[in-house]
């Protein structure tokens, strides 16, 4: 589980990072795939199922959110 944790939460920084380039005007995953290419729908696709994911779960693996005892307070 600790695997699928990080995969989706590496596709979530995917993710934001290519909304920031298209803030400045350009697509990575478009860019890099295809615009409207089955490969870039498979990519949104993921990063949705990811964030989806990372919400559910979050709360459970995430040690300042009261996931283990230590709670993760400074």
């Amino acid at each position: 589980m600790k695997s699928l944790h990080m995969v989706t939460f590496v596709l979530l920084v995917v993710g934001g990072l290519n909304w920031l380039l298209v803030a400045f005007g350009y697509n990575l995953v478009d860019g890099l795939l295809g615009e409207g290419s089955t490969l870039s729908m498979l990519v949104y696709i993921l990063v949705g199922l990811s964030a989806v994911h990372q919400v559910v779960t979050h709360k459970s693996h995430c040690r300042a959110c009261g996931g283990s005892s230590m709670g993760g307070q400074m």
